[in-house]
């Protein structure tokens, strides 16, 4: 039997709980107020690139759903202790685990790495050969990160009382999955560092702009996931669960979210400058497309 998560490890004083807790409930509260956002904020772009709003949609919802059952397996694996002041695990519950995130990712990547795509102007060749690329690399990255993610705990020594005496962190398959994940994560990082180059010689005015600073998010981000993986390496206990639930949850909303709104801006400079024009008008909206 695998050793449960870094994160059931310690017990946590109430600040600790309560900052990983409250963390995932802005975290998936955040993706909630995003899907509304893009679903009355769709017909502000010309036809031919809702698809990337559409996306948007989807991976609001994936992402709300599950990071609200990561919040519900946070506050179900622990209990509060009155006699040590501090939230213990609670073995007749399911241990805390990282996996609905990767669940998540699994199907939110590959959305993600769609949605700039229906955005710059490449070829249906070309698009249709990103894509499978995009899927391919984007879901092996999740995949392999997911199984490594079940050896960060290598070892798990325990009292008579079941208490936990010692520990043994990130055993050799832990490095070596996640070496493999690291392979397609650059794959990815390259794929769309050739994309954002390409799309800011051909996009008008200030969009070339904005995709430049899409570029630089898309980096940023991404780069906080593979920092949270490791970061049971540095063993600082219970503030490095709260550190890296904050990393994820960081990441998370800057790689989909504020990336998903940068997109759709994109999108509508491209639909001004095509010409088409978006009104508002008493009992509803309404989206004109000049001829």
């Amino acid at each position: 039997m695998l050793p449960p998560s870094y994160e059931n490890l310690f017990s946590y004083n109430a600040m600790e709980f309560y900052m990983v807790s409250h963390t995932l409930t802005v975290g998936f509260a955040i993706m909630l107020a995003a899907l509304f956002y893009f679903i009355l904020t769709i017909r502000t772009v010309a036809p031919r690139y809702r698809i990337s709003s559409v996306l948007s949609v989807v991976v609001m919802v994936s992402a709300f759903l599950i990071l609200f059952f990561q919040q519900q397996s946070w506050e179900n694996a622990f209990m509060w202790d009155e006699t040590q002041q501090l939230f213990i695990r609670d073995e007749a519950a399911l241990p805390f685990s990282n996996g609905y995130r990767y669940l998540n990712w699994l199907i939110d990547v590959p959305m993600l790495l769609l949605q700039i795509l229906f955005i710059v102007e490449i070829t249906k060749q070309r698009r249709a050969s990103l894509r499978n690329w995009f899927f391919f690399s984007g879901s092996m990255m999740i995949v392999t990160g997911y199984i490594g993610q079940f050896y960060e705990v290598s070892e798990v020594v325990r009292g008579e009382a079941g208490e936990i005496l010692s520990y043994s962190l990130a055993g050799t398959p832990f490095f070596i999955w996640g070496a493999i994940s690291t392979l397609f994560f650059f794959h990815v990082l390259f794929l769309i560092y050739k994309i954002v180059q390409e799309a800011r010689k051909e996009l008008p005015g200030n969009a070339a702009t904005v995709m430049g600073t899409i570029g630089v998010l898309f980096f940023v981000s991404w780069f906080l996931y593979p920092g949270a993986y490791l970061m049971p390496l540095w063993d600082e206990g219970a503030m490095s669960v709260v550190g890296r639930q904050i990393t994820f949850t960081v990441a998370d909303v800057a790689s989909k979210v504020i990336y998903g709104i940068l997109l759709a801006y994109v999108a509508q400079i491209r639909s001004n400058h095509d010409g088409y024009v978006y009104e508002e008008i008493e009992g509803g909206n309404e989206g004109l497309e000049a001829a």
